[in-house]
């Protein structure tokens, strides 16, 4: 063991000395290289810049993009005092469409909503002034027209329904009224959440929305502004997010495969026609169980459902012999949990309506079929 012990030492410190030298022999090299450095030429008497331009096909597509989104100033009359116009809040929109020497911008309903007088500033900065072509408050849309002699661009649309979860996406808009064409970045969380919306601000969610949601920043003032791709592409309108403490990341937009059909009734019509079927209701979930048993003899076990307050006459509801008391618990193929389902099933339905109602504690089916209206 001593000899082998031995045997390992001149190695060892051979090993030693030829580190000892390498360090010796390199070390001038490195004190060269940093007097080199040391003695580079200053520029203004300043270190020199390296540029940091970037080829990254986002940010190309964002400047390509940018150039389409647009701020949104809503004007309102003042009291009975003052008749003057102030700015009463601003969003954003985007230019979605060129024809015939005007310009189309998509905003939402909530962004232009009571708007006595409304002014779109375009990302050069130069302001015009927009006529309202039609609103919805229903999907929270809205479409404006301006002269598109200064109109610097039109987004390309693409489209929602391609969008994959954890996707990239970006969000361009004008958070606070005073960031105009802010960029924030995220991906998609889930391009078809559902979401009940209250759409006529009555305290009563009467509405389930799909929309995309995503964790990129959308703060107010960034409604109706632009959702993109990747490729620059318009996928989305940002119309809201879930503001409660605790809660970040959690924005939601309008798909844009879901906006366009919308779009087309607002420019055309300057209104959506919603389907409807002439009832008033109420969820059976506000009512006390011992109305709903000695009243409208609903079966204990049924603990969903919509119960008919109303009948108009020679409505859709009148043809079906609806009465009052009856508790609708399916249209079509759609469940009605409560009356927050009962408008996203009429406007999935397309043709006749066959309703499953609760009479007298005895389930049967009615058959129908919707008008419509343009008031929600």
């Amino acid at each position: 063991m001593a000899g082998k012990t031995k045997g390992l030492l001149p190695g060892l410190t051979g090993g030693i000395i030829g580190a000892v030298l390498t360090a010796t022999i390199a070390f001038p090299i490195l004190l060269d290289q940093e007097q080199k450095v040391a003695d580079t030429p200053l520029s203004n008497g300043m270190p020199k810049q390296v540029s940091t331009t970037s080829n990254d096909p986002v940010t190309n597509a964002v400047a390509t993009a940018q150039k389409s989104v647009v701020t949104v100033t809503n004007y309102q009359t003042g009291n009975s005092m003052s008749q003057k116009e102030a700015a009463a809040g601003s969003g954003s929109g985007v230019i979605y469409k060129k024809e015939n020497g005007k310009a189309y911008i998509i905003t939402n309903h909530h962004v232009v909503d009571g708007a006595s007088k409304l002014d779109v500033t375009l990302n050069n900065g130069k302001t015009l002034n927009a006529k309202l072509l039609g609103s919805d408050e229903t999907y929270d849309l809205a479409v404006l027209e301006v002269d598109a002699n200064d109109v610097p661009g039109v987004i390309t649309l693409g489209k929602s329904a391609d969008l994959k979860a954890g996707q990239t996406v970006l969000a361009i808009g004008n958070p606070l009224g005073e960031f105009q064409n802010s960029v924030t970045r995220g991906i998609v969380s889930s391009k078809d959440r559902t979401v009940p919306v209250d759409t006529n601000n009555d305290g009563q969610d009467d509405f389930n929305t799909t929309v995309i949601q995503t964790d990129a920043a959308i703060n107010p003032g960034n409604s109706g502004g632009a959702l993109i791709n990747e490729q620059g592409q318009l996928v989305g309108i940002n119309s809201m997010k879930i503001a409660e403490s605790g809660v970040e990341g959690v924005g939601f937009s309008i798909p844009i495969d879901d906006a366009l059909p919308i779009l087309k009734q607002l420019e055309t019509n300057g209104k959506v026609e919603h389907p409807t079927l002439g009832v008033s209701l109420q969820d059976v979930s506000a009512f006390p169980a011992g109305y709903l048993k000695d009243q409208v003899n609903l079966p204990d076990s049924q603990k969903t459902g919509v119960v008919v307050m109303s009948v108009e006459p020679n409505s859709p509801a009148a043809a079906a012999k609806l009465k009052t008391g009856d508790v609708i618990t399916k249209i079509n193929d759609s469940e009605i949990k409560g009356f927050v389902d009962i408008k996203t099933a009429l406007i999935k339905s397309d043709g006749p309506l066959s309703l499953t109602i609760i009479r007298d504690g005895k389930t049967m089916t009615v058959e129908t079929k919707t008008t419509t209206t343009d008031q929600l």
